[in-house]
């Protein structure tokens, strides 16, 4: 059944080092946004979480402190 929208809906899926609010980081943010006409679009963003990432959620979700070092901090990147 497709959607019928009178306005944008958006979709926003996070990675994260952990399950814990106040000690886990981000580290990867994906939005997908569907507008009433029917397109879409994706916006994904690597963050780095300044923490090492343990091992359970890398085999979670595949991402390793090496595919993330280089990716900007949360603060850098809150404001888009």
């Amino acid at each position: 059944m497709p959607l019928q929208l009178t306005r944008p809906l958006a979709f926003i899926d996070l990675e994260t080092t952990g399950l814990n609010l106040s000690i886990d980081r981000i580290i990867e943010i994906a939005i997908v946004k569907i507008s009433p006409d029917g397109s879409k679009h994706l916006k994904r963003k690597s963050v780095n979480p300044q923490m090492p990432i343990p091992k359970g959620s890398t085999d979670m979700h595949g991402f390793t402190d090496e595919m993330v070092k280089d990716a900007p901090a949360f603060k850098d990147i809150a404001n888009e």
